[in-house]
């Protein structure tokens, strides 16, 4: 990779968490979207989702990281770094 290439990308690392769907209508194990935390560096990202998928309250939780194209403002695919508890299947995102 040479230098432009690196500063025309800038990675995300993301804390996101899921509770239990509480609609009456939900399917039973159906998840919501709780929490989203931005990290500077994978493992606080990892760290977080782990403590998050312990708390009151959350069902799960992933740690991952999109990468944008500082240039076009599009952002790739997660690389999941970690996934803890109930979480969508990979292939959701």
């Amino acid at each position: 990779m040479n230098e432009n290439t690196e500063a025309a990308s800038k990675p995300h690392y993301i804390c996101q968490t899921y509770t239990a769907k509480s609609d009456a209508h939900a399917q039973q194990g159906a998840l919501q979207l709780g929490k989203l935390f931005q990290y500077t560096t994978p493992s606080a990202a990892e760290e977080r989702a782990e403590r998050e998928a312990r708390s009151e309250g959350c069902v799960g939780a992933d740690a991952y990281m999109v990468v944008e194209d500082i240039n076009s403002g599009e952002v790739s695919a997660p690389t999941f770094l970690a996934r803890h508890g109930s979480v969508p299947e990979a292939d959701a995102f």
